[in-house]
C-alpha cells in the first residue's frame, strides 16, 4: 500500500537526500578532475544511502555506504591515483623516516590482537544447530542481532 501522507521532515530529508544526489551526479560528469569525479560519486552514493535511511532501510544504508561509498570509490581512486602518476620515483630515499619501524609494531600490534581474541573467544570446531539459539533470556527471547554478533565472534570466531 502507498502511504499517502507524509510529514515535514520526511520532505526535508527527502529534498536534502535528492539534492545530494543530483549535485554529486552533476558533479561526476561535469570536473575534469578524476580524483574530484571520484569524490562527487561519494557525494552521491551518500545521499542514496540518506534515503535509505529515511525509507527505515538501515541494513541497505549501511551497505550503501561501507561497499560502495567505502570500498568500491576508493578502489577507483587507487586505480586513478595509480594511473595518474608521471613522476618517476627515486626508490634509494625514503620519503617518511619511521615507517617502516611503524608498520613492524603495527603488525605486532595486530597479530597480538588476533591471537588473545582466537585464545579467548572460546569457539568450536562445529556447529551445534542451525535455527539459532532458542533459550528464553530473562523471560524472553534474544534479540537476533545480538544472538548473531555472540556467535560470529564467540562460535564461530575462527571460521
Amino acid at each position: 500500500m502507498i502511504a499517502a501522507s507524509y510529514t515535514i521532515p520526511d520532505l526535508l530529508v527527502f529534498v536534502a537526500a535528492a539534492a545530494m544526489v543530483l549535485v554529486g551526479a552533476v558533479g561526476v560528469i561535469s570536473f575534469r578532475n578524476p580524483v574530484h569525479s571520484a569524490i562527487s560519486l561519494i557525494l552521491t552514493l551518500l545521499g542514496v544511502a540518506v534515503s535509505f535511511i529515511e525509507q527505515e532501510a538501515h541494513f541497505l544504508a549501511a551497505v550503501q555506504v561501507i561497499v560502495y561509498a567505502g570500498a568500491i570509490v576508493v578502489l577507483f581512486l587507487f586505480v586513478i591515483m595509480f594511473l595518474g602518476v608521471d613522476e618517476r620515483e627515486d626508490v634509494s630515499v625514503e620519503p617518511l623516516i619511521g615507517q617502516r619501524p611503524l608498520a613492524y609494531a603495527s603488525v605486532l600490534v595486530t597479530v597480538g590482537g588476533i591471537l588473545a581474541m582466537l585464545s579467548r573467544g572460546g569457539w568450536v570446531t562445529g556447529a551445534q544447530t542451525v535455527t539459532g539459539p532458542t533459550e528464553v533470556m530473562n523471560g524472553s527471547t534474544p534479540d537476533n542481532v545480538m544472538a548473531v554478533g555472540q556467535s560470529v565472534f564467540t562460535t564461530y570466531l575462527f571460521a
